[in-house]
């Protein structure tokens, strides 16, 4: 991998980690373009890499929210900040059992499974339609929204179910508040990707050839510059109402990628 393919997917996946459109399906379209000859453990450890970026750009825009998690945590008390906590570690378990499960097979299906990333897009698709006609409230997330949002979250493991696009559309079919939906979102994927990268670390699994270093150091970058512009986008966007542009570009990518992988490649 070059230095600018490496720039192009880190801004790829900065920007369309927050805008519901699919990050890894996005990346997994992109490498296919560019040739891409990765295995894919190599292309899927590559993605876990930018995904960390776009983690650390949320920390960025959310920080006052996340020094007010922890300082609220350190009371030890039953206030918000500590359901708010709970209702995010919550979310993460259906995605944390399916990782550590199902391993392997995600693995596969990050090593140009185009079709499945066609099909997956226009999944998304539909979900945003439907999100976008919900009536707007002023409703909280609870637990048990918290459980049908972890589960949503661990069905957009599969590459072309946009996560945020997900987790979004699931939270506001509930009736959650849309700027109250982006922040859950966005925050309690967070966890999960450290929590992944500290597992990778520890097991020897982030496989990069000495060779391509800097191509990593370099998309790291780009996906995180671009993941802070994207963040603040995405939740002026929110606010706006804005889901059935995307339901449409998603289906339009997802139509385009099905094309490419039954007759193209």
């Amino acid at each position: 991998m070059s230095v600018i393919e490496a720039i192009v997917l880190g801004i790829i996946q900065g920007l369309t980690e927050f805008l519901p459109v699919s990050s890894s399906g996005h990346l997994e379209l992109t490498k296919a373009i560019l040739g891409d000859t990765s295995v894919p453990e190599e292309s899927l450890t590559f993605t876990v890499v930018l995904h960390f970026a776009t983690a650390l750009s949320t920390l960025v825009i959310f920080r006052n929210e996340v020094l007010e998690i922890l300082k609220g945590l350190f009371q030890f008390k039953w206030n918000n900040q500590t359901k708010f906590s709970l209702k995010i570690i919550i979310s993460m378990i259906p995605a944390v059992i399916v990782g550590l499960l199902f391993e392997e097979q995600l693995a596969s299906f990050f090593g140009g499974q185009i079709l499945l990333v066609g099909v997956m897009l226009l999944l998304t698709s539909v979900l945003l339609q439907l999100a976008d006609k919900a009536k707007h409230t002023n409703k909280k997330v609870s637990f048990s929204n918290a459980v049908i949002i972890g589960v949503s979250q661990a069905i957009a493991m599969l590459p072309g179910i946009s996560r945020s696009g997900a987790t979004i559309s699931t939270s506001v079919l509930l009736g959650v508040d849309r700027t109250k939906a982006a922040r859950f979102s966005f925050l309690m994927v967070v966890p999960l990707i450290f929590g992944k990268i500290g597992k990778d670390l520890l097991s020897g699994e982030l496989n990069f050839n000495t060779s391509e270093l800097t191509a990593v150091i370099v998309g790291f970058i780009a996906a995180f510059l671009a993941g802070v512009l994207a963040c603040k986008w995405m939740i002026a966007l929110v606010k706006k109402s804005k889901l059935l542009y995307f339901s449409i570009y998603c289906a339009v990518v997802g139509f385009l990628a099905i094309c490419y992988a039954l007759f193209i490649a």
